[in-house]
């Protein structure tokens, strides 16, 4: 790993959010908080203030670490408003989806590929098909009941009233049975759905559907987009800061992924100026580079590899149930090239950086600790996002001497491997 050891006094970062419909303000006040925790638990200094009012959401940070002055500007590249149009779904299209997503993973082969890794993603992803359909089946029979409590009474009705025993009566019945089925299941369903910031079945289910809609290509909004997070980082390259570091999370890892691979092949890193590094944290980037149409992702991941631009570190855990924990994107994806070097594979170490308590009041709420990356560890390791995004050392020369975790997984897996022409 190229390491210069020249302090870093102003950094740049740019963190790209996973399928989150929440707005980015969110994310500072996550840092804000978590900071602070961790610099009372690691004895530094660190203050956030909010940035100005403008386009682009950001805030700054002044930190004392190591006895180092750091200031950081963190921007978060927003696609939340992509996000929320892609859920603004009836009951009915997300049980379409559901289909839809279930056909294409397993019609493509993908899911048995992704089976191989590891289980805890492959959990997470049958959670919202088994919540929803649980939903249904509750909705069906709860309608049938009521339904049936209906026509017990409406034919007593039309016996006692002389009207009983024919045809027609019995159907008429049927049919007044069969709405209230269907009047009840769909309040059911739309009441399931409003609570789903509880069970998150409906979002999961979107986010799912999202990635494999366009069978692993990029939605052309989302590529858009893209376009636009790369610009602002290309313009962050000729600001006179020692580091730009761009932070990928979950979803948010593989479009870190393509745009860095877009700013190096476009020329944007200038020779000299600031160093550029990518971290990913939490990834699942199979997901989506095992799907058939995936070209340009894999073409992005063999092409980051081998370059020098940049340093990129990959962090992980096995207690995180809703990543593909230490599995090497490249490597797994079937696009490993001659001269690979990156991502360095690292695992944050959940069960070690976190006290047994703090872990015990974490270890199954699931979805807090996919975003533990992004907060603080009461016993930290050399995985600190603080001291990453706020602190002295470039991402280079924080890693420069760790080794790639011994249990990465770095086979092949993928059924496609077919890449995007350059």
């Amino acid at each position: 790993m190229t390491s210069d050891l020249k302090p870093v006094s102003l950094r740049r970062v740019f963190h790209i959010p996973g399928y989150d419909p929440i707005h980015p303000r969110r994310y500072r006040e996550l840092y804000r908080s978590e900071s602070a925790t961790q610099a009372h638990i690691s004895g530094y200094d660190i203050t956030v203030q909010g940035g100005s009012a403008g386009d682009i959401f950001h805030w700054f940070v002044q930190a004392r670490i190591a006895g180092q002055a750091v200031q950081a500007r963190i921007d978060v590249l927003v696609w939340a408003d992509i996000v929320r149009a892609s859920m603004a779904q009836s009951v009915g299209a997300t049980y379409l989806q559901l289909v839809q997503t279930a056909l294409i993973y397993l019609g493509t082969g993908t899911l048995r590929r992704l089976m191989w890794l590891r289980k805890g993603p492959i959990i997470a992803a049958f959670y919202p098909v088994g919540m929803l359909l649980g939903q249904l089946l509750l909705a069906v029979l709860a309608g049938w009941w009521l339904g049936g409590l209906v026509q017990a009474g409406l034919g007593a009705a039309l016996g006692a009233a002389g009207w009983g025993g024919g045809a027609v009566a019995t159907d008429v019945i049927w049919l007044v049975r069969l709405g209230v089925l269907a009047c009840v299941a769909l309040f059911l369903l739309r009441w399931f759905k409003a609570r789903d910031n509880r069970v998150f079945a409906h979002y999961l289910m979107h986010d799912y559907a999202f990635s494999a809609q366009h069978l692993g290509a990029t939605p052309p909004a989302l590529d858009d987009r893209l376009a636009q997070f790369t610009g602002q980082i290309a313009r962050a390259l000729q600001d006179p800061v020692d580091e730009v570091l761009v932070v990928g999370h979950s979803s948010g890892a593989h479009l870190a992924i393509s745009v860095v691979a877009d700013l190096i092949r476009a020329g944007h890193v200038p020779a000299g100026g600031p160093r550029l590094a990518l971290l990913t944290l939490g990834q699942v980037v199979p997901m989506v580079s095992f799907l058939p149409q995936a070209r340009q992702l894999r073409a992005d991941l063999a092409y980051l590899a081998t370059q020098d631009a940049l340093t990129w570190v990959d962090v992980t855990a096995p207690g995180d149930g809703c990543c593909f924990a230490l599995c090497d994107p490249v490597a797994v994806s079937g696009v490993t090239p001659p001269g690979k070097r990156w991502p360095l594979v690292i695992s944050a170490a959940f069960t070690q950086s976190l006290s047994p308590a703090r872990w015990k009041a974490l270890r199954w709420r699931f979805f807090r600790l996919h975003f533990q990356y992004l907060c603080a560890f009461d016993r930290p390791k050399d995985y600190d996002y603080f001291q990453i995004t706020a602190g002295p050392l470039t991402l280079a020369d924080r890693f420069r001497d760790r080794a790639p975790s011994a249990s990465r997984i770095d086979v092949a897996a993928s059924k496609y491997t077919s890449m995007a022409l350059p």
